[in-house]
Formats: structure tokens, sequence, C-alpha cells
């Protein structure tokens, strides 16, 4: 399944940088994940092309995601360092390019030009940002030729961020969430606990199966062993209503990633 053309769910690589990485990614390509989300800031895009180049798959068939790391976001720096990126990755383009997090070198007049020239030199298919408010996705739409496909958030039944999930929707926007899990504190929630008993799941397994009921929504998360069939097979789960609204109120704002320089601090 895809939303908006990026495939549901993908798979997050934040934390892999040694050979767990490579085999994780592998073996979640082999489960069946098309979409793979890696990052500069990850240090870990090397190993990313290596699980890519020992699969018996054609690139076409996955749908591979990076982020300009946000010292790299001078307009020459976005450039030269996608460039990079792919030579790492052994591609000549991925399918999203992000703007990591509006942070350090970013300048909406000069880092968004340089987004559309990346889409323009056939460098990556779509552009996206990620730890954008709906401030900022306002401001960057109105500088971007290329439409934004997708903003990558912290998302979890502990912080569900509604706002901007409907403003996603509002504009096409795929909201992708990082998170997804809450790095795995979702076990400890009492009532995804007794939801996941009902379906003979996991608690994992049914904080992944409500990020797939809510429309324009993609979670992505990273795993390694048997946790990454676990989490592939979530999008088998259908919750109730009652069940969604349950989830739905577990929201507590509670974010996990909130360094003084993101957006929503300032």
């Amino acid at each position: 399944m895809a939303v908006n053309g990026i495939p549901q769910p993908g798979f997050g690589t934040s934390g892999h940088d040694d050979d767990t990485c490579v085999e994780s990614v592998e073996r979640a390509l082999e489960v069946g994940y098309r979409h793979v989300d890696t990052a500069q800031m990850y240090d870990n895009e090397e190993l990313v092309g290596e699980a890519l180049e020992r699969v018996d798959l054609d690139r076409d068939d996955v749908f591979l995601a990076t982020k300009v790391h946000p010292s790299n976001l001078a307009y020459e720096d976005v450039l030269e360092s996608t460039e990079v990126s792919l030579e790492r990755l052994g591609v000549e383009s991925v399918d999203l390019l992000y703007v990591h997090w509006p942070t350090d070198a970013y300048d909406s007049a000069e880092t968004l030009p340089a987004m559309d020239e990346v889409v323009d030199r056939g460098l990556t298919r779509h552009v996206g940002v990620s730890n954008f408010t709906i401030e900022l996705l306002e401001e960057a739409r109105s500088i971007l030729e290329a439409p934004i496909v997708a903003n990558q958030v912290e998302l979890h039944p502990r912080l569900q961020q509604p706002e901007l999930v409907d403003y996603g929707r509002e504009h096409d926007i795929t909201t992708v969430a990082y998170c997804p899990v809450a790095q795995g504190s979702v076990a400890d929630i009492d009532t995804l606990r007794k939801i996941a008993a009902t379906h003979g799941a996991t608690p994992f397994q049914i904080a992944l199966a409500w990020q797939h009921a809510r429309e324009g929504v993609v979670p992505i998360p990273k795993a390694t062993g048997a946790h990454i069939e676990e989490n592939f097979t979530a999008s088998e789960i259908e919750l109730t209503e009652a069940e969604l609204e349950a989830i739905e109120g577990l929201d507590r704002g509670e974010r996990l990633i909130d360094p003084e320089a993101a957006a929503w601090n300032q």
C-alpha cells in the first residue's frame, strides 16, 4: 500500500550505524518493505547502499529517502552534499530528499531553491521537509516550485499532532511518522496492551496499526531481528472504531525528540 506514492510501512534506519544496518535493511526488503529511510545525519548511507546492492530487487522497486544535514543547507552545500549522498548510496537518484531540520544553515530563501535545483538536476524525484511546523510549511509552499510530498515528524500515541496531520491532508503532504512506537515505550501503555491482547498482537503492532489507520500517515519504524517482520505485519491488523478512539485519547503532547533549536521551541 502507498500513501501519496510513498509505500507504507517504511523502514527507518536512525541509530543503525554498523553491520546490523546492512543486515536489517536487507531483511526488511526481503520481508516486503519497499520504503527505506536514511539521512546524512545517520552516517549510514553507505551501509544502506550496501544492503540495496545485496537484495534481488530492481532500483525502481524501492522508494529510497534521505535527508540533508542541517549544516549542509546553504545553496551550494545542498547540491554538493546530495551528490555525495548518492555516491554513498550507490544510486543515481533518490525518490525523496528531505530538509532534515530547519535549523543551523537553514535559510528558506536559499535552501528551498536549492531543493528545487536538485529536482531539476534529476538527483531526486521528490522533495520533503522534516520537523517543520505549520507556519514553516506555509512558508516553504510559497517558495518551492516542487510540491512538498512529505513532512517527517515525531508521531506516536503520546504525540499525535492532529493539526499537523490535518494540514498535511488538506495540502496533499504525507505525514511520515518517526518514533512511531515511542522508542519502545508504547509497551508500557495499558490501553495498548489491552487492545493488543484482543488481537493476539503486541503493543508495538497496535501503535503501528493505529498509524496505518490514520489517513495520510506513513510510519517508519526501525527494528532489528524478528521485530522487522512483527512491525511489517501490523498493517494487517484492523482496529475497531472504539479502539481507535481509545488510542486517540492517549495523546499527551509528549516529545521524545525535542532539541532547544527546534522550530516549535522558538
